[in-house]
């Protein structure tokens, strides 16, 4: 394999993952090449490089790409870092035809979080809804994965058994022997659903370019629960009606130190899946509903809290007054900071009600940070859609 194609198949996120390295938001974090208390590493995801500032590092102020960081990491040569690196490489074009839904899957996200990186688009979209892809997984769908070089087709047979290709019946124009198909998620960013051993067992897609008619795609034979699992110790659980809400909640650790969370598939997605998690943590004290603010949310609150007191009879069941209209995304993204866990802290509070009248003493109340520029457009409720 050419070092260039190693490059482009190996992307340098791909490598920190495998070192156990994360950088912070901004790119940064201690060197790992030397002793370092305070941040001097830079990575930049656009050119898949980094660069440690300090004096003290061995890589002497030379910029890195992925395969020179293999060869300061494992202290080794070239060779051996170019070998190190092919091994590394998780190229869903050529995965072995013996490969399990979970390894396929887990493969597959692993390329579509690669993706993010490189597409302006998919960037774009993560940012206009207020989620931030350094803090949780987020992948994007281009629809290029399966063109190349085509030296195996088990990408194509794997795709195909497990919904990520449709074949059309149509031979691809351009070459007679080829099939053509349909990419199922098609520009849509991506977030993984796992089962009980953390390991990615479905996808979920959210389209980024139709905000009218289907939205939500879920991979065929749904499987997994988003973000994942609750830990066994769960004593508090919150539970959102969509996964962007649930991924919402997850970037703000005052809500994380507290609570787990869990999302539904939407008003009429409380699956056996998640009823058999709820039932087996043994040491849950309460759930808490955050749903939309609307007459869809409100009833399936009220159906599913029947649902869970015979699942867990003595657990406390409580509810997020969400303002009408709203839901957990878009309050992140229209309102002052903190209104998330304020809400939280006043769930079933009858004397809190989030009005204009309020809004003065809800700011003073929750902080004293500047308020997010409002959106002159607020998303619409999300429908549930199934492939």
């Amino acid at each position: 394999m050419e070092i260039q194609e190693i490059k482009t198949q190996l992307s340098l996120a791909q490598v920190l993952d495998h070192y156990g390295l994360k950088p912070d938001k901004h790119g940064k974090m201690n060197c790992p090449f030397h002793e370092d208390k305070t941040p001097s590493f830079q990575v930049y995801w656009k050119t898949h490089t980094c660069f440690c500032f300090s004096s003290n590092c061995p890589t002497n102020g030379k910029s890195l790409d992925a395969i020179d960081f293999i060869m300061h990491k494992e202290k080794t040569d070239k060779h051996n870092a170019i070998l190190k690196a092919q091994s590394l490489i998780t190229n869903p074009e050529t995965p072995t035809s013996t490969l399990s839904r979970e390894e396929f899957l887990t493969n597959m996200f692993t390329y579509f979080k690669n993706g993010v990186y490189n597409s302006k688009p998919a960037l774009e979209y993560i940012a206009s809804r207020s989620l931030d892809h350094y803090q949780i997984e987020i992948g994007y769908n281009s629809a290029q994965f399966h063109h190349g070089k085509r030296k195996e087709e088990t990408l194509i047979n794997n795709s195909v058994e497990y919904g990520l290709l449709r074949e059309t019946g149509v031979i691809n124009a351009r070459s007679k022997d080829e099939k053509a198909y349909n990419v199922f998620g098609k520009w849509c960013i991506v977030f993984a659903l796992k089962n009980k051993e953390n390991q990615v067992t479905g996808l979920y897609f959210r389209s980024t370019v139709n905000e009218t008619d289907s939205k939500h795609f879920y991979l065929k034979d749904r499987q997994g629960l988003y973000p994942c699992y609750p830990n066994a110790e769960t004593k508090k659980l919150i539970l959102t009606e969509a996964i962007i809400d649930a991924a919402t909640l997850l970037q703000v650790s005052d809500i994380t130190a507290s609570y787990s969370i869990l999302s539904c598939y939407g008003t009429n997605g409380l699956t056996e899946e998640h009823e058999q998690a709820i039932r087996e943590l043994e040491q849950l004290e309460e759930i808490i509903f955050f749903f939309d603010g609307d007459e869809a949310g409100t009833k399936a609150v009220h159906k599913y809290t029947e649902v869970i007191t015979q699942l867990k009879p003595t657990v406390k069941i409580t509810s997020v007054n969400t303002p009408e209209g709203e839901d957990v995304n878009s309050l992140a993204h229209g309102h002052d900071p903190g209104i998330l866990s304020h809400l939280i802290e006043k769930r079933n509070d009858p004397n809190f009600i989030f009005s204009i009248e309020n809004k003065k003493t809800l700011q003073s109340e929750i902080t004293q940070e500047e308020p997010k520029e409002k959106p002159t457009t607020r998303k619409s409720r999300d429908p549930f859609c199934l492939w």
